[in-house]
């Protein structure tokens, strides 16, 4: 028997301090044990990693994992540059822009749960609209976020998709 749809509370946002291994650098085990990361966002875009993973054999990148996204992906910090991006696998050359810092991701993610919920299943009418104002304050917090193929971009046109009504499992 098929259970029914049962609403989830609205999802909160939380800094999580995390212990970078010993090989991370310095300034980016600062910004991972004393800002943190979000403790989640809505969905499984993005989910955090107990402790990071650092991967220093990518090119002259490295990069440090921080959270799963999606089915293979991860969200990662780039060493040399700061930038947060999303590698659909963590031996990829391949890494989509997320945020310009760790810090402009908070923010983003912040925000993002601040709005939700975006819209009720029924109101197809306003899911572009919605997803509208999401690009704005995401934007308006980190402009280079919005990047083509990016993390933000695909999560906005998955709003305007109908993708995310009030959050069910």
């Amino acid at each position: 028997m098929i259970q029914p749809l049962q609403q989830l509370p609205k999802p909160e946002f939380v800094l999580i301090p995390i212990e970078a291994p010993p090989e991370v650098p310095s300034e980016i085990a600062v910004d991972l044990g004393g800002t943190g990361i979000p403790g989640g966002l809505i969905g499984y875009e993005y989910r955090p990693l107990s402790e990071p993973v650092y991967f220093g054999g990518m090119g002259e990148r490295g990069l440090v994992a921080i959270a799963t996204s999606g089915l293979l992906g991860h969200i990662a910090v780039e060493v040399a540059t700061g930038l947060v991006v999303q590698v659909p696998k963590l031996q990829s050359a391949t890494a989509n822009h997320v945020n310009s810092s760790l810090d402009s991701f908070n923010r983003c993610v912040a925000a993002v749960i601040a709005r939700f919920p975006f819209y009720a299943e029924e109101d197809e009418e306003i899911f572009g609209e919605v997803a509208g104002e999401l690009r704005a304050l995401i934007s308006g917090i980190d402009e280079t976020a919005l990047a083509q193929n990016g993390f933000w971009e695909t999560f906005c046109d998955d709003v305007a998709m109908g993708d995310y009504p009030d959050w069910k499992a």
